[in-house]
Parts: C-alpha cells; sequence; structure tokens
C-alpha cells in the first residue's frame, strides 16, 4: 500500500486528511505531541479502514526527537509527507509581542517544517518519486493586522515550498504548497491561549472552512496523473477573499 507521513495529526487538518487518506487505501505514518490522541487515531483508522497506522509521539520543535523518531522507521518508503504542523500564538502588535510566541511560532512552522524535511528527504531522492505538500495559509500571501510573525512563518512556507519545488526537479518529487483562509479548527483556541469566547467570536457570522475541505483538496492533489503538479493552491469559504477581506467579523 501507498504511505502518507503526516504531521500535527492528531487535530485539525491532520486529523482530517489522515481520515480521508486511511479511507482511500493508504497506510498512514501520524506524528504528533499528544499521545492519548495519536494512540485513539490510531486504533480507529487502522479497525475502520484497515491499513497500517504508525504513530510518532514527538515536537517538531525538538530536532534530535524528529530524527530519532524518523529513524526508527528503518528503510521504510514514504510516498507523501505533509508538513501539517503549525500554529499561531498571540495577536498583537509588534510593540506588544510576546518574544515567547515568536519563538514559539518560528520554531513550529518554519524550524520544525525544516526538520522533518530535511529528515525525510533522502527517502524521497533515493526513490526518485514522492510528493511533499506544505500546509500554509492565506496569511502567506496576505499580512493582516496583528498578525507580523505569524504571517512572516507563513510567508517563509510559501518560500521554502518555492525552493523545493526547483530543487526537487531532477528526483520527480512534486511539491504542492496548500494555503488555506479561515477554517474552524483548534487553532483560533491555541492562538488566544484556551479563551473559548475569543476563539468562537472568530468564526461568527459567516461559515468558515472545514478541516474536511482541505483533506478533499489535498487528496485531489495526490492523486492526479504523475506528469501533473498543482504547485501552489489557495483556499477560503465563499465570504472571504484573502486574510485582510472577510465579510465576517475579524479577531
Amino acid at each position: 500500500m501507498p504511505c502518507i507521513f503526516i504531521t500535527g495529526a492528531s487535530s485539525g487538518f491532520g486529523l482530517s486528511i489522515a481520515k480521508r487518506f486511511a479511507a482511500g487505501g493508504y497506510d498512514l505514518i501520524l506524528t504528533g505531541r499528544r499521545r492519548d490522541r495519536l494512540d485513539r487515531i490510531q486504533s480507529e483508522l487502522s479497525q475502520t479502514h484497515g491499513v497500517t497506522v504508525t504513530t510518532l509521539c514527538f515536537d517538531v520543535r525538538d530536532k534530535q526527537a524528529v530524527r530519532t523518531s524518523i529513524e526508527s522507521l528503518g528503510e521504510r518508503g514514504i510516498d507523501i509527507l505533509v508538513n501539517n504542523a503549525g500554529l499561531a500564538s498571540g495577536l498583537s502588535t509588534l510593540d506588544q509581542g510576546d518574544t515567547d510566541d515568536w519563538d514559539l511560532m518560528i520554531d513550529t512552522n518554519l524550524k520544525g517544517l525544516l526538520y522533518v524535511t530535511h529528515a525525510l528527504l533522502p527517502r524521497l531522492t533515493a526513490q526518485k518519486q514522492g510528493h511533499i505538500i506544505n500546509i500554509g495559509s492565506t496569511a502567506g500571501k496576505n499580512v493582516y493586522k496583528n498578525g507580523n510573525v505569524y504571517c512572516a512563518t507563513k510567508f517563509a512556507v510559501d518560500a521554502l515550498s518555492q525552493a523545493m519545488r526547483i530543487e526537487l526537479l531532477p528526483f520527480g518529487v512534486k511539491v504542492t504548497a496548500i494555503n488555506p483562509g479561515a477554517a474552524e479548527t483548534e487553532f483560533s483556541l491555541v492562538r488566544f491561549k484556551g479563551d473559548e469566547a475569543r476563539a468562537r467570536a472568530v468564526y461568527e457570522g459567516f461559515q468558515p472552512l472545514r478541516p474536511e475541505d482541505i483533506a478533499d483538496v489535498a487528496w485531489y492533489c495526490a492523486q492526479l496523473p504523475p506528469h501533473v503538479c498543482i504547485n501552489d493552491l489557495t483556499m477560503t469559504c465563499i465570504t472571504q477573499a484573502n486574510s485582510v477581506y472577510n465579510l465576517g467579523p475579524r479577531p
């Protein structure tokens, strides 16, 4: 069976992508920081779909944990890497920003993506085939007020996707960037550090994207013929033009 490796698979986009690809017959390698969730997902998807589900519990910010966990897979082949792990922390002007929030976002969204990709690239280049799907954001296309460092990390994901696409041309490895707009996940709850009322308010007055929408797009991109690659795709709900213009309220 083909195999997909997904970071940040214990919730949100990552979990929905795991479910979609399991239903499509893919074996899964799922990573996340929450062992209890990974165990439940492993049991559910393996029993429901009859696929092999391997879980690796680590934080993508931990370079050595990334390396050790991926080395534990031995010579196992991987057809698709989904760099999904990411977050926002805080929403403020730069002068009012919390530098711990900055470190968290840069270390997760940027350095974590680099650590995982670096550890897996030798497998993909040796196979001379494969697909990397980087989950970016409309925040990597248009900067919005008080989004400064988060937007910077997502602009970096866009730049890295372009660089990977160039560097991996000789190896037949596809690189797709999927950039969702407003989507109702744990994203806002994490950004606002558990403030449920503030997180709910972000999605009031309009219908945001669902995690399943992003999973469907990832599936479509992955099922195209070998000679076809969608390089860069931006998706929003119908009330949103980009990360700035939305008929619904802004946080």
